[in-house]
């Protein structure tokens, strides 16, 4: 007697609810585990962290100007929300180009004030979202005076030897990452990721989760 495919998934799923309800072990669906070189990229040389002893460092190299910065920006606040104390996050902002910095020098400024979370969705929604024409670190401070911050310290900040210094050893550390566009993703001074070689935000998020999975292993 033939038996159509249909009848197999039916008794297939049948044999399956039947086994579980009586006290087989499941066999639950294994995660993809994220392939080197495809998902993600081992660096040729360790780079040193800033992470205290005991923490898994990720840094997100990333522009207030890039499009896709803006994209992942929500989804890796909620991702950040939900790690547990051992994982160590820090931003770095990239400028490839001179017409960049003030954004670089913007980021800095605003994390000496400690307000570079909280102004972080009105300096993208005023680029991405409004449209507006911001192109130089005044633009920046009407933005982020708007948001509650004051504008004559953040220009003071913005225009600090402390920032300027800041913003080449980002770039340096860019090149040790090999880091070619943003956003991009680094884990332990070791690996890279991003939406680009992972294939979507979501799925470089779940290579994150693997590495810093890697290193606590790693290190037990």
């Amino acid at each position: 007697m033939l038996i159509s495919q249909q009848t197999r998934r039916d008794w297939l799923g049948v044999t399956l609810a039947g086994a579980a309800l009586a006290g087989f072990p499941s066999f639950p669906v294994r995660a993809h585990t994220p392939v080197e070189g495809v998902e993600f990229k081992t660096l040729a040389r360790p780079q040193p962290v800033e992470a205290p002893v005991g923490k898994v460092e990720v840094v997100e190299f990333f522009g207030y100007w890039c499009p896709h910065c803006h994209a992942l920006e929500p989804e890796l606040m909620a991702w950040r929300a939900k790690q547990p104390a051992d994982v160590y996050f820090r931003k770095l902002p990239v400028a490839f180009r001179p017409n960049q910095a003030p954004f670089q020098h913007a980021f800095f400024a605003l994390e000496a004030l400690g307000k570079a979370d909280a102004t972080a969705p009105a300096i993208f929604a005023a680029i991405h979202v409004e449209r507006k024409p911001i192109e130089t670190i005044e633009d920046l401070a009407e933005v982020v005076a708007k948001a509650g911050v004051d504008r004559a310290r953040f220009l003071e900040l913005a225009a600090s030897f402390a920032v300027q210094a800041k913003a080449r050893r980002v770039m340096q550390a860019a090149e040790a990452f090999a880091i070619d566009g943003v956003p991009c993703l680094g884990v332990a001074g070791k690996w890279t990721t991003s939406p680009t070689l992972a294939g979507s935000r979501e799925k470089a998020l779940h290579v994150l989760d693997d590495l810093i999975a890697r290193e606590r292993a790693a290190r037990r």
